[in-house]
């Protein structure tokens, strides 16, 4: 009896957690949707749907990448660093033109996943402190190029990034929508994320059977510096200026929620894009709702902090029913 009673009990509690952990990001979308939709005015709008699509992409972005360096077990705390990095480059190099200006931005950003992944795969070092050392680095080479001031930019190629339309689709949704699409076929459909993904399961026994393991790991960490780096050029473009001392603030902590929230567990092992995307999706909403409701920015800190401890307990959770 008591064996029967284990084999009905424990079962059913894994699939509640499992269907939590699954299909929770969604269904707190839903009730948020509802819940503007009885009481906050005007928020189904089509102009308020597209600012806040618009506004939640540098978030996205460096969610994709923060996705990857949380699949193979790591954590990259230094991409507000690199966005910071990249917006205090573009003005030095506003005259050679938009393509340079961003090919420079983005090698600034890769150069500082060469270091994150360097440390993390071949040296060793824990991700969370190599990319930490870059994070408070990061920022302070940024404010030492742009001498701690804010730079105008006006170069209109440059603004339309951020700015511009193409069909009224504004270009920074497009890079978006370019750079989801990518990932999820790097991660689903290459050898590349199948290596990834069996690194975060176990990196020892990727090693042992031979997968370039510490070649994938330098790889992941250059891609989530590059996707940080775009983050912030679409960031500076649509501010019009660089302002390497706010922009990026705190975004790791909406990234690497948006990730976790989104149900890639922070073991490892998993990568879930289109949970990212609806992870980021919550959190611009959730900060959205809180602002027209006149709530203080202080709020969504806190409900971000609240909403990724309860998404990692929902996973431990899980992981103790296994």
């Amino acid at each position: 009896m008591t064996e029967q009673t284990m084999t009905v009990s424990l079962p059913t509690r894994g699939v509640g957690l499992g269907i939590l952990q699954t299909y929770g990001v969604y269904l707190a979308i839903i009730v948020l949707l509802l819940y503007n939709f009885f009481f906050t005015p005007n928020f189904f709008n089509i102009g308020n749907f597209r600012t806040q699509f618009v506004q939640v992409v540098p978030a996205l972005i460096v969610a994709l990448g923060m996705a990857l360096v949380i699949g193979t077990e790591g954590i990259d705390l230094s991409v507000g660093g690199v966005m910071a990095l990249a917006a205090a480059v573009m003005p030095l190099y506003i005259g050679y033109g938009l393509i340079p200006v961003v090919m420079i931005a983005i090698v600034v950003g890769g150069l500082v996943g060469v270091i994150n992944g360097s440390l993390v795969a071949f040296i060793g070092v824990q991700p969370i402190v190599a990319t930490l050392s870059l994070m408070v680095t990061g920022r302070g080479i940024a404010l030492l190029i742009a001498h701690e001031q804010l730079v105008s930019i006006t170069d209109p190629t440059i603004l339309a990034i951020g700015r511009g339309t193409v069909v009224g689709i504004p270009c920074s949704m497009i890079i978006a929508v370019v750079a989801v699409l990518l990932i999820a076929v790097l991660v689903n459909r290459t050898t590349f994320g199948k290596q990834l993904i069996a690194i975060g399961g176990s990196r020892r026994a990727a090693e042992l059977s031979g997968l370039p393991v510490k070649r994938i790991l330098l790889m992941v960490y250059i891609l989530c510096a590059v996707l940080a780096a775009i983050a912030g050029i679409i960031g500076t473009a649509r501010l019009g200026a660089s302002v390497p001392s706010t922009l990026g603030n705190l975004i790791e902590l909406s990234a690497i929620t948006a990730v976790v929230v989104g149900g890639t567990p922070l073991t490892g092992g998993q990568v879930k894009v289109i949970g990212t995307i609806a992870g980021a999706a919550l959190l611009q909403f959730i900060s959205a709702t809180l602002n027209q409701h006149n709530v203080p920015d202080a709020y969504s800190q806190i409900a971000q902090a609240i909403i990724i401890l309860f998404a990692v307990y929902i996973q431990r959770g899980r992981l103790a029913v296994r």
